[in-house]
């Protein structure tokens, strides 16, 4: 939560660090790091409902997602991991629509977060309009097995052909 603490866990070998509540808390202080640090800082924004979450999920804000994150254009953040609190960990699929939308509507690069599911996911990512996506952050679907990692990267590569 201080540019000293960042600068220590890069120090220590981090490539990027993710700063959340701060980002809502205190948007200069996101700015400040990713002057001092370029290309090493994202933000992670967390949200219910359209709007942003803080503290680990515990508060909602009124602040909505791309209001943040188009606090941050033009900031040299190098990306925004979003995460639609209400599909984390539930295995329903990431929230196409508002992790697209918030895609369109910013510079920054965006990487899915909360609800990356079966490879139907993976192959979602390779339409047109999720193409601009970063990537996509998978947690439970991948330690269960539901996803094959050498799969999704044929898929995600052109390699493969794909199930339905």
């Amino acid at each position: 939560r201080t540019l000293a603490q960042i600068e220590d866990w890069l120090d220590r070998g981090l490539a990027r660090v993710i700063l959340g509540t701060v980002a809502v808390r205190d948007p200069d202080l996101v700015k400040q790091a990713c002057k001092a640090f370029p290309g090493k800082v994202a933000v992670g924004i967390d949200a219910k409902g359209g709007k942003v979450a803080v503290e680990g999920w515990a508060e909602a804000s009124s602040l909505g997602v791309i209001e943040l994150a188009r606090k941050f254009e033009g900031a040299g953040v190098a990306a925004i991991i979003y995460t639609d609190i209400d599909r984390d960990g539930v295995l329903t699929g990431i929230n196409w629509d508002a992790t697209i939308a918030l895609a369109d509507a910013v510079s920054i690069p965006v990487i899915a977060s909360g609800g990356l599911a079966s490879i139907a996911d993976i192959v979602r990512m390779t339409m047109p309009d999720a193409q601009k996506l970063e990537g996509a952050i998978s947690g439970r679907a991948l330690y269960d097995g539901r996803i094959d990692p050498a799969e999704a990267l044929a898929i995600l590569q052109g390699r493969a052909e794909t199930r339905t």
